[in-house]
């Protein structure tokens, strides 16, 4: 049995802090400053996270590798498993040219790039993120930007930052769920206050969007139409969110602010040609002014189409439980993890989502995809296994930095950076955004931050006497900052356009942005943790 320890480094939290941060450091300054590959950043933080446990820690190297290989599996089951089959509808889309017919249909609603970006990074993507999450919008919104005719660099930016607002709700609401779970705090108050945390950074993040596409004059131009849709979102997934379902927030907001967008007749205005000179390449012009017949258009959003269809028969009650009744549940070999409470770890255990996860929801939706486009079996397979050989290098990446996020999470390091920051007595609320956007950078994920920090957070709440709901929802609301700075997202993103090994590249970009919006988020939470903004909480 290994026990946890929060002070191994001669006794003191905060060495301990700055020994555990290590991998994470090292991963981005490799990725951020010397500009390595993702993969090999992703192998070399790993091997910190490694010997920080094993010699700084003293989690026995059995015990530590065993880990690492558990986080390694769940990169590839459930996240590179849904990022596969997401490209893989993606590719047989463009096989038979329906790809085209979308992209064409995208343009006629607008030939503005500025609010093509909405309609796609940040409506098109919340949907997604809705039903899949785990990267599927990044992967798909950045290949739809730039077959309109996008820069592969700036529609990989543009999906990556959009992908914010909808992240605490994606996934029908896993994150919040999973919130509400560990900390043994009602759902329904948990998503009231995430509700009234991330709709303010709905508005925020359209008037980015136009920016990051024209700088000055997409602010100048388009701040009508980005400034409704935000405001849409933002008031459907408060709605739904406070007073219907969680599950629902981000399908109610992505439809309503897509909606919104639509019927603002600016929006629908012909671009000027210096706009789209300076922001598109030539693909666009291709082909964008063609008349698709109405079958074609229709067998061209099949695919998007029959994955909501899909993801929301799976959310019957009746029919989650039949899928859920497939899921397996294994004693992990030679871990055996105790937290410093004393408390069994749930890395002891590793749970298998057969049927009931995103991946294999897709892969259903993917079969029918190929049957409703014309694709036959043998070439479906293909497209298939040309996905995953386009991948090679991103499933290298996912699984490294998994496995390190596996390691830091069974070793305590993770839990020494956390109770290090909840350790700030009067400044916590601002820093609880920060633990939370800390637990995503490393994970890539919403909910593994909230399954993380969550009861943490509670308990220093409660320790400090601030609202329990608010810090936890801080946790989660600041989390969704750091996805656009994970380095599987990243990944993710450079795979999905074309841009293998300018992972760095990326980070630099996006960096600057992902840190801006979480100083907004942490001075909201500490608005609403006063009576500043306090009346804006239930």
């Amino acid at each position: 049995m290994y026990v946890q320890e929060l002070e191994p480094v001669h006794g003191s939290l905060g060495l301990s802090a700055l020994v555990a941060a290590l991998p994470l450091v090292i991963v981005l300054v490799l990725l951020g400053g010397v500009r390595v590959k993702a993969h090999r950043a992703g192998l070399v933080g790993l091997l910190a996270a490694v010997l920080v446990a094993w010699l700084a820690y003293g989690m026995p190297l059995g015990q530590t590798l065993s880990g690492g290989v558990q986080g390694a599996a769940f990169g590839l089951f459930p996240i590179l498993w849904i990022v596969v089959n997401a490209l893989w509808v993606y590719r047989m889309t463009v096989r038979t040219r329906h790809f085209d017919v979308l992209r064409r249909s995208f343009g006629r609603l607008s030939d503005d790039p500025r609010v093509q970006a909405l309609v796609v990074a940040f409506c098109f993507g919340a949907l997604l993120e809705a039903l899949a999450g785990f990267g599927a919008p990044v992967a798909i919104c950045s290949v739809m930007l730039v077959a309109l005719g996008f820069d592969p660099v700036r529609a990989a930016v543009v999906s990556l930052v959009a992908n914010t607002a909808p992240v605490a709700f994606g996934a029908m609401g896993t994150p919040v769920v999973t919130l509400a779970q560990v900390t043994g705090l009602p759902l329904d108050d948990v998503a009231s206050v995430v509700g009234r945390q991330t709709p303010l950074l709905a508005l925020i993040v359209p008037l980015l969007l136009v920016g990051l596409v024209d700088g000055r004059r997409g602010l100048r131009e388009t701040w009508v139409p980005a400034l409704v849709c935000g405001a849409a979102f933002a008031a459907a997934q408060f709605a739904a969110s406070n007073y219907v379902s969680a599950q629902l927030a981000d399908i109610a907001a992505a439809l309503v602010g897509a909606g919104a967008l639509v019927a603002v007749p600016h929006a629908r205005r012909p671009a000027g040609e210096p706009v789209r000179a300076s922001v598109l390449t030539g693909v666009r012009a291709e082909g964008l002014d063609a008349r698709d017949p109405v079958r074609e258009v229709a067998r061209a959003y099949a695919p998007y189409a029959l994955i909501v269809v899909v993801f929301s028969v799976a959310q019957l009650p009746a029919v989650k439980d039949r899928l859920a009744g497939a899921t397996r549940t294994y004693d992990w070999p030679f871990l055996d993890v105790v937290s410093a409470d004393g408390e069994r770890v749930g890395g002891n255990v590793f749970t298998w989502p057969v049927v009931a996860t995103g991946g294999t929801l897709v892969l259903f939706a993917g079969m029918v995809t190929a049957f409703a486009i014309g694709v036959h079996a043998r070439m479906a397979v293909k497209e298939w296994l040309a996905t995953v050989r386009e991948l090679r290098f991103a499933l290298l990446t996912v699984t490294s930095v998994l496995a390190l996020a596996h390691v830091m999470n069974l070793s305590g390091q993770a839990a020494t950076i956390g109770h290090f920051v909840a350790a700030a007595g009067a400044g916590l609320a601002f820093l609880s955004p920060v633990l939370g956007w800390f637990g995503v950078a490393v994970s890539g994920s919403d909910t593994s931050a909230n399954a993380l920090f969550g009861a943490l957070q509670v308990t220093a709440a409660r320790e400090s006497g601030l609202s329990p709901e608010l810090l936890a929802a801080a946790n989660s609301s600041g989390g969704v900052l750091g996805k656009m700075i994970s380095p599987q997202n990243l990944t993710i993103a450079c795979a999905a356009v074309g841009l293998a090994g300018r992972e760095g590249d990326l980070l630099r970009t996006v960096l600057p942005w992902s840190l801006g919006l979480l100083l907004v988020m942490c001075l909201i939470v500490v608005g609403q943790s006063s009576p500043v903004l306090g009346w804006t909480l239930p």
